[in-house]
């Protein structure tokens, strides 16, 4: 090839702008011709020369024989018109990733594409150019910021260093441990290890072990092992701890003297069962112009929990508790939660007080918000005022059957009003003294639940009216904390109508009250159906999720235009900030700079998340476990999800929810019928649908990845 001919730039440039189009897809030379729109001999043999040249400058790289694309530090000159975009990495167990953003579509990331990054790694996206109608695609240029460097895994040794497979199954790669590094973790043990260094060119990270948790399959492992893959801790610093057992149990006279004293009216606390901290409390007394006095009474942590202290900061940080199958992580330590804060029977304790007037017809007529000292008479667990209700005699029946009436009619109006009924139901374990299950039973949201839930949403929405509403007496807008949930994605709300659809379900969206009237409707006409699981799921993830923050806009499931978190404050941080806003304001306080709290707004919704990816963990985990010894087992159960992989059943004996692949159905080959959620044996037409009854038998469990395999029985 000529001088001049090499460098004809003209040439050139066009060359590496067709690279520029798709700069991670591997072309040969006939494929960059036909984007050059180059079809003689000649000029083809040219652009095969200069596509060697191009490789020698290490400007583009041959990837195989005769396939060549743009090196890599060369994108950023060459590709066109490349767009970037950022959010956290959701990686799956195939290594391939999406990221999900806070607008706009979520963008596919192959698993060659994903670099070093890990799931939940906030990260820069390359896109690319997208072609037709497909998915967006990209490519992680950058890590913006680790979601975590400490991961939990199962030590497998050599000779001369070591590897840890980490738990889980979103982290698709092993971390290498060198001899020096393991910290005297033996094989099989499971440990924290921290990732030290990953190189681009690496195949695996490097890492150290920090701490041996123990041996597989013990509780308190497997339980610590959640806690820290979610990022938790598992102690309190001992500065934190020592201000707590600092705090005294008697209150001061003077302390009592500043608040209204509820002491002598009739107060209970109804909590589950096994509770120790009891955030809430409810005061009845019937007044003498014939109307009654309710009082919601929440623990006054903020009076114990100073600002700019050891505590305080502890508590910023966790932002919550968190609730595993077998333990509560609390968010203070158990001098507070469990003792001077928990309203417990027959104690004087400090409150914060939300105090209405209601008539018969639970109209309110005044509200008082304030600083209070109560003493329960009672504490109840759900099961004994659900008793109550249904019939049976009990002291104070006659109050709480009030309670009930009164909370009847404010749920009634509130579902009136649009508010969507999502009935929640936990799995719940029996455990032995070594905390292995031995039984799974479903706990339910029933009357007693709706009474206690009906006066804290009353509180919550009063609370926040009283800082948020432009009234005659709040003329200016002040900043607040709130508990915000968006308005249903119309794609989203579209994609479920065509979803439930083609299940036999209707729901009407011409209107805000036909949609929440539908939603309603079809949460009663699925109880107890196989596709029930599936469509609740599917209905929540097409609702926007519920966060906090300082910019309200209502509360959509709640059908609240003001809605706040005053309730649970030994447990929430956003309460206890809503506590100390609500103190200042009712002193008469001026609007605070809103900047501080939006972050730390984000800082607890984040962790409410994470909690929730904890606590399911421990339920995943604890069902693989309830199942591990019954491999070969016959169970029915109905066909709860279908998906490429195969269909996922849910057992009806104990609610454990495995994977039935379709690779395992011998006796047809099926394909899937994605929209109407079913899979087709190609010879003999047998349909295999949601809501199918089936018989499984246990195939195989992964404690590890915490997941359960089924075969046809």
């Amino acid at each position: 090839m000529s001088k001049k001919r090499r460098n004809n730039t003209s040439f050139v440039s066009t060359i590496l702008a067709v690279f520029g189009k798709e700069p991670f897809r591997p072309l040969n030379y006939k494929q960059v011709a036909a984007g050059m729109g180059i079809k003689d001999k000649a000029s083809r043999h040219q652009l095969s020369e200069t596509l060697e040249h191009l490789t020698i400058q290490n400007i583009l790289e041959e990837v195989k024989r005769g396939k060549y694309k743009l090196a890599a530090d060369q994108i950023e000159k060459y590709a066109v018109k490349q767009k970037y975009v950022t959010g956290r990495l959701d990686m799956k167990t195939t290594g391939k990733a999406y990221l999900i953003r806070d607008e706009g579509d979520d963008v596919f990331i192959a698993a060659g594409n994903t670099g070093t990054a890990l799931d939940g790694d906030m990260v820069k996206v390359m896109l690319f150019p997208r072609r037709s109608k497909r998915k967006l695609e990209g490519k992680v240029i950058e890590i913006v910021d680790r979601s975590q460097k400490q991961y939990i895994g199962i030590v497998d040794k050599v000779k001369k260093f070591a590897f840890v497979i980490p738990d889980g199954n979103k982290t698709p790669v092993d971390i290498f441990i060198p001899s020096e590094d393991l910290n005297g973790a033996q094989n099989g043990d499971k440990v924290v290890v921290e990732i030290v260094d990953w190189d681009s060119k690496s195949r695996n990270p490097f890492g150290k072990i920090m701490r041996v948790l123990g041996k597989p399959g013990d509780n308190n492992v497997e339980m610590q092992s959640i806690l820290l893959e979610f990022n938790f801790p598992l102690e309190f610093p001992a500065e934190v701890e020592a201000e707590a057992n600092a705090i005294g149990d008697i209150i001061p006279p003077e302390e009592i003297a500043k608040r209204r004293d509820f002491r002598d009216i009739w107060t209970i606390t109804i909590d589950p069962a096994d509770a120790k901290d009891f955030d809430d409390a409810l005061s009845l007394r019937k007044l003498e112009n014939g109307n009654w006095e309710v009082g919601v009474h929440i623990a006054d942590v903020t009076h114990y929990v100073r600002p700019n202290t050891a505590l305080e900061r502890e508590a910023m940080l966790r932002a919550t508790s968190v609730y595993l199958v077998d333990r509560v992580i609390p968010m203070l330590p158990e001098k507070l939660s469990n003792g001077v804060c928990s309203l417990r029977p027959n104690e004087e304790k400090l409150s914060f007080s939300a105090v209405f007037e209601m008539d018969e017809n639970a109209r309110i007529l005044k509200e008082w918000f304030g600083k209070t000292v109560i003493r329960s008479n009672r504490r109840y667990a759900y099961e004994e005022v659900q008793k109550i209700i249904e019939g049976a005699d009990s002291d104070y029946k006659k109050e709480i059957m009030k309670l009930f009436h009164l909370s009847s009619i404010l749920r009634e109006e509130r579902m009136k009003s649009g508010a969507i009924n999502f009935d929640s139901k936990e799995v719940k374990f029996h455990l032995d003294d070594k905390g292995v299950p031995i039984g799974v039973y479903i706990k339910e949201q029933r009357e007693a639940n709706w009474l206690i839930e009906d006066f804290m949403l009353l509180a919550n929405k009063k609370v926040a009216e009283y800082v948020g509403k432009i009234t005659a007496a709040n003329k200016n807008v002040k900043t607040f904390v709130y508990r915000i949930h968006d308005m249903p994605n119309p794609e989203k709300l579209a994609d479920f109508v065509s979803f439930v659809s083609r299940l036999g379900y209707k729901v009407d969206i011409q209107s805000r009250k036909r949609l929440t009237e539908s939603f309603n409707k079809l949460f009663v006409q699925i109880e107890g159906k196989g596709e029930q699981n599936l469509i609740e799921t599917v209905a929540l993830r097409t609702m926007a999720k519920a966060v906090y923050s300082t910019h309200n806009i209502g509360h959509y499931g709640l059908a609240f235009d003001y809605y706040t978190h005053f309730t649970s404050p030994i447990r929430r941080y956003p309460d206890m900030m809503v506590h100390r806003l609500l103190e200042h304001y009712l002193n008469r306080g001026n609007s605070v700079d809103e900047n501080p709290l939006e972050l730390q707004c984000e800082h607890s919704s984040n962790m409410e998340r994470r909690a929730a990816e904890a606590e399911r963990a421990s339920v995943k985990y604890k069902q693989a476990e309830f199942l591990e010894n019954k491999v070969g087992e016959i169970f029915t159960g109905k066909v709860s999800g279908i998906s490429k992989w195969g269909i996922f059943v849910e057992l009806n004996d104990n609610f454990c929810e495995g994977m039935l692949r379709i690779s395992d159905l011998a006796d047809d080959y099926y394909y899937i019928d994605e929209e109407n959620y079913r899979i087709i044996g190609y010879h003999s037409k047998k349909v295999i649908r949601l809501g199918d009854l089936m018989k499984v038998k246990i195939k195989k469990v992964d404690l590890r990845k915490r997941e359960i395999d089924f075969l046809p029985a």
